[in-house]
């Protein structure tokens, strides 16, 4: 890049000062223009007003700080449940569960495949008794929980509402998130199962059944934050995020649902990054643009129109050189997140690029979170922030550059289609070694990586998980199915696999089938067996 030139990590150009007629201009060009209507004046509008540029509620922090979670899941559900009485103990708001790759892929922990990965990204759960040992002693009714699971998301969402039921609670006040976004995994992660068509059935089936049955729920986490930690830019994390939402949206409208009441339950899972100004433009520019992009689709009710979403600092900008500098990260990113507007937040454990968070990494990383909550004053006004030459340049800018990769993906039929061929990776892939190349050559500086090294011994205590967990899970599901009614399983899976055939909803099958202790792993190679799995 030229010499003395600044840029955001997105490659936005950084002048030297802004002024109000840079602003002034910014917007006459970029602000938003309704058929038949008069330009808005985006710096005129007020947080809760549409497009909610400057956040969905008119006091923001001010009515309820966001709400404060602490991703946390590994070994066996009694473990993970002692992790989340503890967090609860220290201020938690809201429980976030994190899965071992086995669950994520729709394995029991007894299948050769499964062997070296039980518990250890996350939980391993293989049925309903794991699922009441993972929220024993936890009250359903008056915790919300977000789960982050997509291919067997379904599955672990019904397992959730028979553990409900089992309480005895009301489904009317189950709160809560599953992330349940596919489109990302194809294009990011990896963790997919079933081909694109029947997993878009699988989301809109969870869309249609939550709307009648479990109406507080949100029924879908549209994830950036896998996109932007395989490497995607600012300006990409919303562009490909919002474009996977919209396509959500289209699936379910030709089922016939109404967009005014299934679009209040979408919810968006973005990363928060370490270029402060860049990551609170992109929250700005993401609310602004789902408002409109909802209200072309047909949305008249406002409500359907915002832009909700939780936020994970950046696992990827943690470095296991000198780990303690991490939480000076972590601390910008949640800055980043909190004057962006964020409704929901988790912050990364110092150590996490070394192992799972320690106990006292995750004490230090919610202290993050409380410390600006009630020290720094961030909260105490909305969008504090707006206004700024700076800030409203910026987010045009990145409003600007990600409605052009948009149009491109609808150019090419949508984000299913952009997918399939290959256009979101190749782009993730392009971003990512770019940003590596800055690293390797000192354009980019990492602190203690490539600049301000030092020779250290790290001293951080590194949090493992022991592979006989594995044993304890094979042994308890050899137990559960010699102890349920054969039968009973057995009929219930068939009525899965009649139900993928016909097209008939899901949701109820598959309740059905873990309240009669069908595993995870059966229910699903029922559907496996009905439409394979897939191959890029």
């Amino acid at each position: 890049m030229p010499e003395g030139k600044k840029y955001t990590d997105s490659g936005i150009e950084i002048k030297e000062v802004y002024t109000s007629a840079e602003v002034n201009f910014t917007r006459d060009k970029h602000s938003i223009q309704e058929t038949g209507t008069p330009k808005l004046e985006i710096g005129n509008l007020n947080p809760g007003s549409y497009p909610f540029t400057r956040g969905i509620q008119a006091d923001m922090y001010r009515g309820r700080l966001w709400t404060m979670r602490q991703y946390a899941g590994f070994s066996t559900a009694e473990e993970s449940n002692k992790r989340y009485h503890y967090l609860l103990s220290q201020g938690v708001m809201g429980l976030s569960v994190a899965f071992d790759l086995p669950t994520q892929i729709g394995y029991d922990s007894d299948h050769p495949l499964s062997e070296g990965e039980v518990g250890k990204t996350g939980v391993a759960i293989d049925s309903i008794e794991d699922m009441e040992l993972l929220f024993a002693g936890i009250d359903l009714e008056k915790v919300s929980t977000s789960m982050t699971i997509n291919a067997t998301g379904f599955i672990l969402l019904a397992l959730y509402v028979a553990l409900a039921k089992k309480q005895g609670a009301d489904l009317n006040k189950i709160t809560g998130t599953i992330q349940n976004d596919i489109l990302k995994e194809y294009a990011a992660r990896g963790t997919y199962i079933y081909p694109p068509k029947p997993s878009m059935r699988i989301i809109t089936d969870i869309f249609e059944w939550c709307a009648q049955y479990l109406p507080k729920w949100n029924t879908i986490s549209i994830s950036g934050y896998h996109i932007r930690e395989a490497g995607s830019t600012a300006v990409q994390e919303i562009a490909f995020t919002l474009s996977n939402g919209k396509a959500y949206v289209q699936a379910a409208l030709q089922k016939g649902m109404d967009i005014n009441v299934f679009g209040k339950r979408l919810s968006f899972f973005f990363n928060a990054h370490n270029n402060l100004f860049e990551e609170v433009a992109k929250f700005r520019a993401a609310r602004r643009m789902w408002a409109n992009m909802m209200k072309q689709l047909g949305a008249t009710d406002e409500k359907a129109m915002m832009l909700r979403f939780h936020t994970q600092t950046g696992g990827s900008t943690l470095t296991a050189q000198q780990p303690l500098n991490n939480i000076a990260r972590v601390t910008i990113q949640t800055l980043a997140a909190v004057l962006g507007g964020t409704q929901s937040l988790h912050t990364n454990g110092y150590d996490e690029a070394l192992s799972l968070p320690t106990e006292e990494a995750a004490r230090v990383a919610l202290r993050t979170q409380q410390v600006v909550a009630f020290e720094s004053g961030a909260p105490d006004t909305a969008d504090p922030l707006g206004g700024s030459y700076f800030i409203e340049s910026l987010t045009d800018e990145v409003e600007k550059n990600a409605l052009q990769l948009i149009e491109k993906i609808d150019a090419m039929g949508g984000s299913v289609s952009a997918i399939e061929q290959g256009f979101i990776q190749n782009e993730i892939a392009r971003s990512a070694y770019e940003y590596q190349q800055k690293i390797e050559t000192g354009e980019k500086v990492i602190v203690g990586v490539n600049k301000f090294a030092v020779v250290e011994k790290n001293t951080v205590p590194g949090f493992k998980i022991d592979d006989s967990i594995r044993q304890i899970q094979v042994n308890k599901l050899a137990s559960l199915r010699n102890r349920r009614d054969t039968t009973k399983a057995a009929n219930c899976l068939t009525a899965i696999t009649a139900a993928a055939n016909t097209g008939s909803n899901l949701m109820p099958f598959v309740i059905e089938a873990v309240e009669n202790y069908c595993t995870l792993g059966e229910i699903a190679d029922a559907l496996r067996d009905v439409w394979g799995e897939y191959r890029q």
